[in-house]
């Protein structure tokens, strides 16, 4: 069965960094786009970043543009987001997607909070 799983997240003071990584199973993960979508309490979600499936094009909300950065592995099933000068409004639960023709697919999340 299809599976995400992410990991990475934590508290982070603000102009800090983390690493997500997200790894995939259960689908042929080159053929695909991945995404980062992330939630914060009380809002809506917001697509993050995507890369296409051999990494040669990405896109990013304008939130992220600059300090984001969406990279991904084939040989390891995995895509990452590093995160630079994170804001405290980068407080989030962040999620791995991928669409499939038979569905979305959404990872567990990982919690990410920018806080001194």
């Amino acid at each position: 069965q299809v599976q995400l799983v992410e990991s990475g997240g934590g508290l982070v003071q603000p102009g800090g960094s983390l690493r997500l990584s997200c790894v995939a199973s259960g689908f042929t993960f080159g053929d695909y786009l991945l995404m980062w979508v992330r939630q914060a309490p009380g809002q809506e979600r917001e697509l993050v970043a995507r890369i296409s499936e051999t990494g040669g094009r990405t896109d990013y909300a304008d939130s992220v543009k600059g300090r984001f950065t969406i990279s991904r592995d084939n040989s390891k099933n995995a895509v990452y987001l590093h995160m630079n000068n994170l804001k405290p409004e980068d407080t989030a639960k962040y999620y791995c997607k991928v669409t499939l023709r038979r569905g979305d697919y959404w990872g567990l999340g990982t919690q990410v909070t920018v806080s001194s």
